[in-house]
C-alpha cells in the first residue's frame, strides 16, 4: 500500500544557476576516465594495460573483495594512461574514446522470463551492477545477498538539482525493463518515491510492480536514505538496495537491446555558468568540452561533480562520477573580507538571523566556499536537529564516531546513514566540524569490523 510521507526538518537551499529546461547533444568527449575512488570499499584489481583496445562493455578491473563485480568501460577505443597515486593506488583509467562508440553484444531478453540467477549473471558481466548499491555503508551491492527492498529516489532535492521527471521522458519503456528486472531481486517491494505537488513523469506514474510512495517537505527529502528510514528502516543484520533513476533506464537498454549505454543526462549549474542547461554526455566522461560549450564566468571557480553539499571537487578537465547527473560550479571564497562574519550585510545567507536573508525567504543566493571561520569546539547548539529529519541524535552519533565506540555507533543509527544525509548538519553547523568525513570513517569502521 503507498504511502504519504512528510518531511518537518530540513532545508531548501536557493542558489543562483538552475539548469534551463534544454537538452544539448554534444559531440562524444575525446577522453574519459573511471575512477575506483567512486566506489566505497573498492579494492580494484586491473583487467587491462595501458595500449588495450577496448569495447563499450569491455571489462578494466574487478573488485578483489568481491571478484564477480567487474567495472567495464563506458566507450570504445585505447587505454591512454592508469594514473596511479601513493603506495601505486590505482586513481583513474582514463581511454581516449572512438568517435563512433562500439559495443559489446550482450543477450537481449526479458527480464520476466529470467531466474534471478541469469539476471544477476547479465548485470555483473556487463558492468551494470555498480550501479546498485546497498545501505548500510554505501557500497556496491553483494549479488550474493537478498534485500529486504529496493528503493529509487524519483526526485532530488539538492540544490540545483536536475529535473529528474525531465529527464526521464521518453524513457518509460527502458525504466519499466529495468524495474522488471529489479524485481526479480528481491522478495520484497520496489519502492519508487515521487514527490508530492507535483506531476510525476509517466516513467514514474505509470511504473508497474512498484509501490509509488509519495514525499513532501524540503530538503533532504529526496535522499534515499531518508525514504529508507521512514518507509522501511534499517536494522542490524538487514540490507536494502537503492539505484538512480537514469541508471534504471541503463539497465533496462541492456536487457532490451543487448547494450552497456551508460548514456546519461547530465545538468551543468550554478552562479558560475554563464548557460546553465543540460548536457546528454555517457558516464565517465570529461567535462572540459561541456564546461567550455557552458562557458564559465571569469575568476577562481570551484567545479563541483555532483551536488554543492556533497559533490566531489574536479578539475577544469577532470571527469564525471560514475553516479553524478550534475556539475556545479560556484566562486571560491579565498577573498579577504574585512571584519569577516561580523560585517552587516542584506546580501548575506544565514541559517539563523545574523544576517537578514530570512526577511526574504525565496531570494536565490550567489553562496561561496568560504567558510567564516576556522573549526571550534564541538558543542550542543541544537542546530543539527533542525535540519536532521531523521529519528537520531546526529550530534551524539558523530561524537560515538569521534570516541570509536562501535557499540555506540550502533545503538545511535550508524546503519541508517551515509555522508550525504549529514550534509546539511555540515552547513549549518557554526563549529565546521566535517561531519561527512567523519561519519565516512565511522562507516568504515564497522564494515572492517564486521566483514
Amino acid at each position: 500500500m503507498s504511502e504519504y510521507i512528510k518531511i518537518k526538518r530540513g532545508l531548501n537551499l536557493k542558489l543562483i544557476g538552475e539548469a534551463a529546461k534544454t537538452v544539448l547533444d554534444l559531440p562524444v568527449a575525446e577522453i574519459f576516465a573511471i575512477k575506483p575512488k567512486d566506489f566505497v570499499g573498492l579494492t580494484p584489481k586491473l583487467l587491462v594495460k595501458a595500449g588495450a583496445n577496448v569495447e563499450a562493455g569491455t571489462p578494466l578491473f574487478y573488485d578483489k573483495n568481491n571478484k564477480k563485480i567487474q567495472f567495464c568501460s563506458p566507450v570504445s577505443g585505447e587505454v591512454i594512461e592508469i594514473l596511479r597515486g601513493q603506495k601505486r593506488v590505482i586513481l583513474e583509467i582514463k581511454i581516449l574514446a572512438d568517435r563512433e562508440i562500439k559495443h559489446l553484444t550482450f543477450t537481449k531478453s526479458n527480464p520476466n522470463q529470467l531466474s534471478r540467477k541469469e539476471i544477476i549473471d547479465q548485470l555483473l558481466n556487463s558492468g551494470v551492477w555498480p550501479f546498485i548499491r546497498q545501505r548500510p555503508y554505501g557500497t556496491i551491492a553483494n549479488p550474493s545477498e537478498s534485500p529486504k527492498a529496493i528503493f529509487i529516489s524519483a526526485f532530488d532535492t539538492n540544490p540545483l538539482a536536475p529535473d529528474t521527471d525531465f529527464i526521464m521522458s521518453g524513457k518509460e519503456s527502458y525504466f519499466q525493463t529495468g524495474i522488471n528486472a529489479l524485481q526479480q531481486l528481491t522478495t520484497g517491494k520496489i519502492h519508487l518515491n515521487v514527490q508530492a505537488n507535483t506531476a510525476p513523469a509517466p516513467a514514474f506514474s505509470q511504473a508497474q510492480n512498484v509501490q509509488i510512495n509519495t514525499i513532501s517537505g524540503p530538503h533532504p527529502a529526496g535522499n534515499v536514505g531518508v525514504q529508507i528510514h521512514h518507509i522501511d528502516p534499517i536494522n542490524k543484520g538487514e540490507v536494502v538496495w537503492y539505484i538512480n533513476p537514469q541508471d534504471v533506464v541503463i539497465m533496462g537498454k541492456l536487457f532490451d537491446e543487448g547494450l552497456f549505454d551508460a548514456t546519461r543526462i547530465l545538468a551543468v549549474t550554478g552562479s558560475q555558468v554563464n548557460n546553465p542547461k543540460y548536457y546528454k554526455t555517457i558516464v565517465g566522461s570529461s567535462v572540459k568540452n561541456i564546461l567550455s560549450e557552458a562557458g564559465l564566468k571569469k575568476g577562481d571557480n570551484r567545479i563541483i561533480s555532483g551536488s554543492i553539499l556533497s559533490g566531489s571537487q574536479i578539475p577544469a578537465d577532470g571527469f564525471l562520477g560514475f553516479y553524478d547527473s550534475q556539475i556545479t560550479v560556484i566562486p571560491e571564497g579565498n577573498e579577504y573580507e574585512f571584519m569577516g562574519w561580523l560585517a552587516p550585510g542584506f546580501d548575506k545567507f544565514s541559517v539563523s538571523r545574523t544576517f537578514f536573508s530570512w526577511l526574504t525567504p525565496n531570494k536565490k543566493h550567489d553562496l561561496n566556499t568560504n567558510l567564516h571561520g576556522e573549526e571550534r569546539p564541538f558543542v550542543m547548539t541544537g542546530q543539527y536537529e533542525k535540519v536532521f529529519p531523521m529519528d537520531i541524535y546526529p550530534v551524539q552519533l558523530l561524537k560515538s564516531i569521534l570516541i570509536e565506540d562501535i557499540d555506540m555507533m550502533e545503538k545511535l543509527g550508524i546503519y541508517e546513514v551515509v555522508e550525504e544525509d549529514f550534509a546539511l548538519c555540515e552547513l549549518v553547523c557554526t563549529s565546521k566540524i566535517k561531519s561527512q568525513e567523519i561519519i565516512r570513517h565511522g562507516l568504515d569502521m564497522v564494515r572492517k569490523e564486521f566483514s
